[in-house]
């Protein structure tokens, strides 16, 4: 008996259309897995592609919104020096204060990125803070004519700000998150997208651009 099985098997073996069946069936079955793996990875390359795409239109979209900030912040630079002119007439022992606003705009001016021109906006709004606290010793420059139409110009464009720094952190908070999630963190890096700075004001500075409807220098 156990002669004869020997037999069979060595017959299925020797047997050209069993060896045929064989090769075709391990040959079909190969094929099959390629196409799987190579299934798996078109629609990792396709995952992938559409994280970068998604990455590429957020950056856009906070870039887009940090351009309407840019205008109301240049209108805020060509303001600060007629501000400082008037000042300086009433108050001319005030000379540390003006030139630390005036410092703080020409590093506004001079940023070049988004998050340079973030840190030097934050300094300047410092600056006008301290700026703001040293005027509100002159009660004759606080009821200049030219002074408190400074004063509305100046409180119209921080008004302005607060409403498109608020889409502009909008968009950075939603770039930051789809950066942040896994696995997309992964083409993230691979592709050199990284966590955004947002445009926030530390705690004083935030109350004066909250007292509204003017900013009394």
């Amino acid at each position: 008996m156990a002669n004869q099985v020997r037999h069979d098997k060595t017959f299925l073996f020797e047997n050209p259309n069993f060896i045929v069946y064989l090769h075709k069936f391990l040959k079909r079955n190969n094929m099959i897995a390629l196409l799987i793996i190579l299934g798996v990875l078109v629609i990792l390359a396709l995952w992938a592609i559409s994280k970068y795409n998604l990455f590429v239109k957020l950056r856009n979209t906070r870039e887009n919104a940090f351009a309407d900030i840019d205008v109301q912040l240049k209108q805020r630079h060509d303001l600060i020096p007629q501000l400082v002119s008037t000042v300086k007439g009433y108050a001319t022992h005030e000379r540390e204060t003006l030139d630390r606003v005036v410092s703080a705009r020409a590093g506004a001016i001079n940023a070049r990125s988004i998050d340079e021109k973030i840190v030097a906006e934050n300094a300047l709004t410092s600056a006008l803070a301290g700026l703001k606290v040293t005027v509100e010793a002159y009660p004759d420059l606080k009821a200049n004519r030219n002074f408190m139409q400074l004063q509305e110009e100046i409180s119209d464009i921080e008004n302005k700000l607060a409403a498109v720094r608020r889409f502009f952190n909008s968009a950075t908070k939603e770039l930051n998150t789809s950066i942040e999630m896994f696995p997309a963190n992964i083409i993230a890096g691979m592709f050199g997208f990284r966590k955004e700075m947002m445009f926030d004001l530390g705690g004083p500075e935030r109350k004066i651009l909250e007292q509204a409807p003017e900013i009394n220098f």
